[in-house]
């Protein structure tokens, strides 16, 4: 439950024990079950969908895992060389230390491109057409990661005086803005009504994916001037953080992409 901190106008962080239950050595958080809940529904939004593919179920679950696969692979690979590429040089071990954290949205996004393109070829399915599918189901993971993200008190913002700002445990006495909540509306429930909509009518190939680029790309692009950057990395001299770089090819790709399947014309 929030609460008004006493003599205070920002918010205490909600007290929630980041580990739902544990029995001996079996430990559910609420980290990893956001994680399943967005899988679970992305499974069930793509059951919706199928209708409008060739594909069966069982062809479904195959392309949903190697996105899955893609996701934890890309993501932890991407979280080490983007953010922790010095580390990894002075120990490649640290690779493959996960229970340490860290996990990166963008090196994900690669992974979901990697797998969906080689599942793609391997189907002799149009690579741009299995991207389109996939686009409006990503939003939901996201959204629901940036809840645990906020459960765990972790990737907090930066400080600030707003009245809605929180005290996070671990990141000093003074109150900082929720970016993990900023995050989960813009990337998670906002992307994925515009994407949703948009896709619900034949576009041209290409163009939902291209949607989802340059939608994730800005909204995380403006979201990162409330995040604190990493510490071992700070802003960049021109004042600019590292996910915010990373976002920049990423709509131009977008953008890219929208504008070559217009041009292309090929309806879905």
């Amino acid at each position: 439950m929030l609460t008004l901190a006493a003599a205070s106008p920002h918010l205490s962080f909600p007290d929630i024990d980041p580990v739902i239950f544990e029995i001996g050595f079996i430990k559910l958080q609420w980290y990893g079950l956001m994680y399943l809940v967005g899988f679970v529904a992305a499974f069930w939004l793509a059951n919706r969908r199928l209708h409008r593919t060739d594909w069966t179920k069982d062809q479904l679950s195959d392309l949903l895992f190697w996105g899955f696969m893609g996701v934890v692979l890309g993501g932890r690979i991407g979280y080490v060389i983007f953010y922790n590429f010095d580390m990894f040089l002075d120990n490649p071990l640290y690779l493959f230390k996960i229970w340490e954290g860290g996990m990166s949205f963008h090196g994900g996004c690669i992974g979901v491109i990697v797998a969906a393109y080689v599942y793609a070829r391997k189907r002799n399915w149009g690579f741009l057409r299995v991207g389109d599918f996939i686009a409006p189901l990503v939003p939901i993971g996201l959204g629901a990661g940036r809840i645990g993200n906020f459960i765990n008190g972790e990737l907090w913002g930066r400080e600030t005086d707003v009245p809605w700002a929180f005290v996070f445990p671990g990141a000093g006495p003074n109150p900082r803005h929720a970016s993990q909540l900023y995050e989960f509306a813009l990337e998670g429930a906002v992307l994925f009504v515009i994407l949703w909509l948009y896709s619900a009518k034949p576009r041209p190939v290409g163009s939902v994916g291209g949607l989802f680029l340059a939608g994730y790309g800005s909204f995380r692009f403006i979201v990162e001037y409330f995040r604190e950057p990493d510490a071992h990395l700070d802003l960049y001299s021109f004042g600019l953080s590292q996910g915010q770089m990373l976002c920049i090819p990423m709509i131009l790709a977008g953008l890219g992409l929208i504008i070559y399947s217009i041009k292309k014309g090929e309806k879905a």
